[in-house]
């Protein structure tokens, strides 16, 4: 069982790891928000209300991939591979996962971790069983065991399982393992349907 009450990262190596992050990623930070504003002139960066530690709500920041309004067209909320709503320029940072970049800022802020569960909705947590809601008791991250085990491409039950076995089974030598599996997981498929299988609320 891994430790109680929190990430395994505490916050200064977050902080440490994020801010090291950000200094080397700045140069690609500013090509890929330069070729997001050239592409249709709006915003560069994408703000959601996501839910974190506790089921407390934060702001997540992304690299806008979409259309402006794009939450109010078509499927919604709901992505899927080669939705007509992501951008030329989208494409390619969803692809690369460079549009989740920005959430290290998120890391600084306190509101992240840099492993950990994606942050999800508020309509898809209300969905959560008891045993779901787990997954909850650690700070969301920028990269988890789901993330290095298929990401998006797995059916949304199977991504929630392998938070919670994070969660419960969560150690220093673990994150390391996924540390150094995230790169090759950046590679693989992304969709699964909506929002790897998850439906939109009725």
């Amino acid at each position: 069982m891994g430790p109680r009450g929190g990430n395994t990262l505490n916050r200064a190596a977050d902080c440490a790891l994020a801010g090291t992050g950000l200094v080397l990623a700045s140069p690609l930070l500013a090509l890929a928000a330069a070729a997001t504003k050239l592409s249709d002139r709006g915003p560069v960066l994408y703000r959601q209300t996501r839910v974190g530690k506790g089921g407390v709500d934060f702001e997540l920041l992304k690299l806008r991939t979409m259309v402006v309004g794009a939450e109010t067209q078509g499927a919604g909320f709901a992505v899927s591979e080669g939705d007509s709503r992501i951008t030329r320029v989208g494409r390619t940072l969803r692809r690369l996962s460079l549009d989740e970049l920005p959430q290290l800022w998120n890391v600084v802020r306190g509101e992240m971790s840099m492993i950990g569960p994606r942050p999800t909705l508020r309509y898809q947590v209300e969905r959560y069983t008891a045993h779901q809601r787990r997954r909850l008791a650690v700070k969301p991250g920028i990269t988890g065991w789901a993330q290095v085990h298929g990401r998006a491409s797995l059916p949304w039950d199977e991504r929630i399982e392998l938070d919670v076995w994070y969660v419960e089974h969560r150690s220093p030598w673990l994150d390391v393992k996924i540390l150094a599996l995230t790169p090759f997981a950046l590679f693989r498929g992304t969709y699964k349907g909506e929002i790897g299988g998850w439906k939109q609320p009725e």
